[in-house]
């Protein structure tokens, strides 16, 4: 993709997460994402049938605007696989996102009790494997569960979604109100 069509979408993806601006309570993923985190969710196909089960392991570390986030997921049938994040806040709005599956970067944006998050991630299929457009968005609730709602496409046809919830562990002194 060309930088002023990356420069275009960021700037509508900016927009849509500024309509939560109000909403409380205030999400700010590196406090949300500091320390012990669990959460659980299930992948829908196309036609909205559910499909795998899961549930995450997390452990996040901030140093000032960065962060990493190791995640070790346990699907329903046993099998595991994990992910590393590299996290970069460029202000209190703005994020940049890494792992070794995605595509280049990911960009992101929060505001209020909303983030959002765009980037194509690789996901083996077979002995291939194919190239996903990603769209999180992430609410923060009221009793501290984080939702998780993510679209899966490919040339711009819904393949799947993703539902999941996070909670974060042990001491929450360092959440948002």
């Amino acid at each position: 993709m060309n930088d002023r069509y990356l420069n275009w979408l960021n700037g509508r993806r900016a927009r849509a997460v500024k309509r939560y601006s109000a909403e409380r309570p205030l999400l700010d993923l590196r406090s949300f994402l500091d320390g012990k985190v669990q959460a659980s969710g299930a992948m829908f196909g196309p036609r909205g049938r559910a499909g795998f089960r899961f549930q995450v392991g997390m452990s996040g570390v901030w140093n000032g605007s960065v962060g990493t986030l190791s995640e070790r997921f346990t699907y329903a049938d046993g099998a595991e696989t994990s992910r590393v994040w590299r996290i970069t806040f460029a202000d209190d709005f703005h994020f940049r996102v890494t792992a070794e599956d995605v595509v280049g970067e990911a960009a992101g944006c929060q505001a209020g009790n909303a983030a959002v998050m765009r980037y194509r991630l690789r996901v083996p299929r077979g002995r291939r494997e194919l190239v996903l457009s990603m769209e999180d968005w992430f609410f923060l609730m009221p009793d501290n569960v984080l939702l998780n709602r993510t679209r899966m496409s490919k040339f711009g046809l819904k393949v799947g979604e993703l539902i999941s919830a996070f909670r974060r562990c042990g001491n929450p002194a360092g959440d948002q109100e």
